[in-house]
């Protein structure tokens, strides 16, 4: 005898899975770069990164202006970068994107695109002269494979947060 199917109509999406699947993919995505791929130069794009920028953008109230510290502190303990790194520039990174959802009143696919790109680049560059600046202020041609490969691959990155918010809020 079959089952009757239950309406999925006036039913609530999980709250758990609304407030911890957001944090549990850029930390899952800061988890990839502790991958053991051994090359001469950077080249792993920096997931956690695209990731929070992807759901910064895709949903600009969800996170708080604060949380880059605390997200970005997760991003330094898997990355081998110095402690506060990332959390320092994932909060300027959040800040300036409140400061563009505050005077921006409309964005498309192309200004998120180009926001996100502006935002790794920042992040990637920062986080290369936090190491060692003196040494590293010459070389930062090394960065533009990493720079280029993160710059392509946000748009999948996107379409993937996209996909998990669509799962995240439907009942």
């Amino acid at each position: 005898m079959a089952r009757p199917r239950h309406s999925q109509i006036g039913r609530r999406p999980s709250q758990l899975r609304i407030k911890l699947v957001p944090p549990l993919t850029v930390i899952i995505g800061s988890m990839i770069t502790a991958l053991p791929i051994i090359t001469d130069y950077p080249i792993l794009p920096p997931m956690g990164l695209l990731a929070v920028l992807a759901w910064r953008l895709i949903r600009p109230g969800f996170w708080a202006v604060w949380a880059g510290f605390p997200l970005g502190l997760i991003d330094d303990i898997f990355s081998g970068q110095p402690l506060g790194s990332a959390a320092f520039l994932w909060s300027v990174i959040f800040i300036l994107l409140e400061a563009i959802d505050r005077k921006a009143v409309r964005r498309d696919y192309w200004q998120d695109w180009l926001i996100a790109s502006i935002a790794t680049i920042i992040v990637l560059i920062g986080g290369m002269l936090v190491v060692d600046i003196q040494s590293n202020i010459l070389r930062l041609d090394l960065l533009l494979p990493q720079i280029l490969l993160s710059i392509l691959i946000y748009p999948f990155v996107a379409r993937f947060i996209g996909a998990i918010d669509n799962w995240r809020v439907a009942a």
